[in-house]
């Protein structure tokens, strides 16, 4: 079995992503890993450069800014990295610049693969997710937030990325059919010091928004301020191990009341049955679970 890692960043220092840790984190269970960098305003080029391991291998790419519809320059920068890959590869695993999948989780990611290798039925696996929300103490728990995305898929040449890089369909705009596997990726997008988290959405907007309305957006991040979140959660787990350092170096404080729920009658009446039944309604899916 060989497996492929895969992704793309641009500007990982300015916004402060951890592609560093979200390579590393898969590394284990990777044959080889393509990373797309495209041109920075910054040292992103260097610093996935200096991350010692034979399997990686860097494609320097250049981002169509006209591409602005729905964030599809996202998708395809992704689609640049998977066409890379070695084409003997079974499996091809994706990972954003700012997951990272717990350590913990490794031997399951790998014996999930191992089983459905000799199953073309299963074109790809499922991961859940936890999105950590202004500091790493905190993981979002309201609706708003998506479960799970698929994160692994059949190395085909018939998938590509779907309209943001949330997910991947056939080249037909098919769903995948997939299996959950019992694995958790970490999700931290939304944790960062609020001037950084206010500077990636000024910039990332602008791939879904107008310049008119991106004018509205900046205007508003300038008192860009994380409590305004509707619920959240304790996180009493364990983060991965590539992240401690970077978890030890946060030097802001954000401080949040789980008790506070900004949430609907209706919302929480959903969030109820859920949590009794494991069933979310109108669940959005990019994929066909089997």
């Amino acid at each position: 079995m060989k497996v492929a890692g895969f992704s793309f960043i641009r500007n990982a220092i300015q916004y402060d992503y951890p592609i560093v840790e979200a390579i590393q984190s898969i590394l284990p269970v990777c044959d080889e890993f393509v990373i797309a960098v495209g041109r920075s305003e910054d040292e992103t080029l260097a610093l996935v450069q200096s991350i010692d391991s034979p399997k990686i291998r860097i494609i320097e790419t250049v981002w169509d800014n006209t591409l602005r519809e729905g964030g599809r320059v996202l998708a395809v920068e992704t689609d640049k990295a998977l066409a890379a890959i070695a084409p003997d590869a079974d499996w091809a695993f994706y990972i954003q610049g700012d997951e990272v999948l717990p350590e913990t989780y490794l031997p399951e990611v790998r014996r999930a693969m191992e089983q459905y290798l000799d199953q073309p039925a299963v074109e790809g696996l499922l991961f859940n997710y936890r999105h950590f929300y202004g500091s790493y103490r905190y993981v979002a728990d309201s609706r708003k937030w998506y479960r799970r995305e698929v994160r692994i898929v059949r190395n085909t040449g018939n998938v590509v990325a779907y309209r943001d890089a949330q997910g991947f369909r056939t080249r037909d705009n098919r769903k995948l059919n997939v299996k959950l596997i019992d694995a958790w990726m970490h999700h931290y997008g939304w944790v960062k010091p609020p001037e950084k988290q206010a500077g990636k959405l000024s910039n990332f907007g602008r791939y879904w928004h107008t310049d008119q309305q991106m004018a509205q957006v900046r205007q508003e991040l300038q008192n860009f301020d994380y409590s305004g979140i509707d619920s959240l959660a304790l996180f009493t787990g364990q983060h991965p191990l590539v992240m401690q350092d970077r978890i030890n170096r946060a030097d802001w404080n954000f401080q949040f009341d789980i008790r506070q729920k900004k949430l609907s009658i209706r919302n929480r009446l959903l969030a109820l049955i859920e949590a009794v039944t494991g069933w979310r309604a109108g669940e959005y899916k990019n994929y066909k679970l089997i």
